[in-house]
């Protein structure tokens, strides 16, 4: 039951995941979620997260962010970075996953999505049939809705936890 909230891969954080072997792969198109994913909610983009998008076009992927924000936070960031953008996403509905694939010129099977949150990020892209990458908060501080949210991922990601080790898999990629 909690399998569908399962990301394909967790990871300690966005920048230490290795996207050459993505595109190696055949992955093309990367939707991203922002907040607390790349930078602390709210925040500006930085040069950090500037890096990471020039380098992924560098490689050849196309970049899209997909975020329940509202379109001021979301075009600030986008346009820093050099990237397109969804807001009011409206996650984990699929409507927004399609449409980012859309944009990106991507199928299901050649797109990746990255994000910290299992019951609107992961939970949609999986919903979509997209490879899903948890990443964990950069910051604790956050929103109430979502403080309250954490709560239920612990659940999941305990259960997440046994099935790795039954598996032989790595459970969180440092």
């Amino acid at each position: 039951m909690l399998e569908k909230f399962y990301p394909d891969v967790y990871i300690s954080s966005a920048y230490r995941i290795d996207f050459q072997k993505y595109y190696d792969s055949g992955y093309r198109g990367i939707i991203f979620d922002i907040d607390n994913t790349l930078v602390t909610h709210g925040a500006p983009a930085d040069d950090k997260s500037i890096d990471l998008v020039r380098k992924l076009k560098k490689i050849g992927f196309g970049v899209l962010f997909l975020s329940n924000n509202k379109e001021p936070r979301v075009k600030m960031f986008g346009d820093a970075v050099g990237a397109g953008y969804i807001f009011k996403g409206g996650k984990p509905a699929k409507k927004g996953y399609i449409k980012a694939m859309e944009l990106l010129k991507t199928k299901r099977n050649t797109t990746l999505f990255v994000g910290d949150q299992l019951f609107t990020d992961v939970w949609g892209a999986k919903n979509t049939g997209i490879f899903s990458i948890l990443v964990q908060p950069i910051d604790r501080k956050e929103e109430i809705q979502i403080v309250l949210k954490r709560y239920p991922e612990k659940i999941v990601l305990s259960s997440y936890k046994r099935r790795c080790k039954k598996e032989g898999k790595p459970y969180l990629v440092k």
